[in-house]
């Protein structure tokens, strides 16, 4: 929790940037000090990873005061230096491998300092439909957003589109030049340099990016709103959209974003000039990810399942199709994708627990499940996490059966094990 001298220094910022968009702040990193730092440790997630160091946040908190007054030193004094970077790789959904950076936890304390001083200044010029990373905002507000614009403002094109390695490949010297053009403070911008240039720890390997911003990186979702804002955003809003015939509308989660156009002409403009003016910022829009998918209303007399073409964004596949009152509404449901993705990971999952105890396994069983219904629980959904649910009964009772050579669990067994230990439902959490 930031105390009440934090929360004044960061109010007086965006009042600032408020009052006077065209300001350029040359003098920020000076507010940093103890208790600015302290304020940065409460922000932080406390069960993330360590890095190379293996110090936890638990044992950084030993000495917490101690700790951040000779960060405070070492900052002031010049003598910060940003550690490597331990880089993993997850899973992505379509079988390849993502890069994820962990920054040492001192290190994420600074950058998350960082982040805040960029916050109070950016949040004043970020459009509302930009929705990642950003305090008040969440994915579920940019799903109920898009599902207004189509249906009040009759989109009939959607821009389905995909940016190249986006944080592997941003621009270093393209992002200073934008930061530069609102935030021009020394500190700053070496703080930031000192993160875009650290070493990167791979195995054995060691190497040092010539471009992007590790994914995992504190202060990375903040650039990379800052870097997209002004490469798309401000774009869309100040250059493009007022020399539409027609109506559009724009959704942006992160890197990921959509276009909505209620004329087919608008769309193929766009879908034209779009790749070049990512160019112009050392990117570029994915050729076969990017698509131009039709999505007029389908006629009253159209049969529900053939209507026009389908997209995804945020883990649900959009799509028309007939309310209870038989007219034609825009629907949600799970992602093939993320549905397949969440039914092998609880597959596996169990067969790699199946010998834990029953109670621990129904508890985090049941935590995963509920997980899953808190972001996937929206009106229209239900059939797909029951689907899910009723993978998660076949699969347990599978790798329980599993846990030795004298035999399967009969299921008439299982269910009277369900009923001492009922896996939760499927529940709608979010009325959209």
């Amino acid at each position: 929790m930031r105390s009440q001298i934090v929360s004044t220094k960061l109010q007086q910022i965006a009042e600032q940037a408020k009052r006077d968009p065209e300001r350029v702040f040359t003098s920020l990193m000076y507010l940093v000090d103890e208790e600015f730092l302290k304020a940065a440790y409460m922000e932080m997630r406390k069960d993330a990873a360590p890095g190379l160091d293996g110090v936890t946040a638990q044992e950084y908190a030993e000495n917490l005061d101690e700790n951040l007054q000779k960060l405070c030193e070492r900052m002031r004094r010049g003598q910060y230096r940003a550690p490597n970077v331990k880089r993993i790789w997850l899973e992505k959904e379509n079988g390849k491998l993502r890069p994820i950076g962990i920054p040492e936890f001192e290190d994420k304390v600074v950058q998350r300092a960082v982040s805040m001083l960029l916050g109070a200044v950016y949040e004043q010029d970020f459009y509302d439909f930009s929705h990642g990373f950003r305090p008040g905002h969440n994915p579920h507000q940019a799903l109920e957003e898009i599902w207004k614009q189509c249906m009040g403002m009759n989109i009939g094109w959607v821009l389905d589109a995909d940016v190249s390695g986006f944080f592997d490949n941003l621009s270093h010297n393209q992002l200073q030049d934008i930061l530069k053009k609102r935030v021009n403070d020394g500190g700053v911008l070496r703080y930031i340099g000192k993160w875009l240039k650290a070493g990167v720890v791979d195995g054995k390997n060691l190497s040092y990016p010539e471009k992007g911003t590790p994914q995992g990186g504190v202060v990375s979702p903040t650039l990379g709103n800052i870097f997209l804002h002004h490469v798309l955003d401000e774009w869309y809003e100040k250059e493009v959209r007022p020399r539409l015939k027609g109506r559009s509308f724009i959704c942006r989660f992160a890197d990921d974003f959509l276009i909505g156009f209620e004329l087919e002409e608008d769309a193929h403009r766009v879908m034209e000039v779009l790749p070049k003016r990512f160019a112009r910022f050392e990117l570029s829009i994915h050729p076969e990810k990017t698509r131009l998918v039709p999505f007029q209303k389908p006629s009253e007399k159209q049969v529900a399942g053939k209507g026009p073409g389908t997209f995804d964004f945020l883990g649900f596949t959009h799509y028309w199709g007939k309310s209870r009152k038989n007219t034609w509404v825009i629907k949600r449901k799970t992602a093939k994708k993320r549905q397949r993705r969440s039914m092998n990971n609880v597959g596996e999952w169990c067969r790699q627990n199946r010998h834990k105890p029953l109670r621990e396994q129904y508890r985090m069983l049941c935590l995963k499940l509920n997980g899953h219904y808190q972001y996937y629980g929206i009106t229209g959904n239900y059939a797909m996490m029951r689907v899910l649910y009723k993978h998660v009964e076949k699969v347990w009772h599978y790798w329980l059966s599993h846990r030795s050579t004298k035999g399967g669990i009969p299921w008439e067994k299982f269910r009277m094990l369900n009923i001492v230990y009922p896996l939760p439902g499927p529940r709608i959490v979010h009325s959209i």
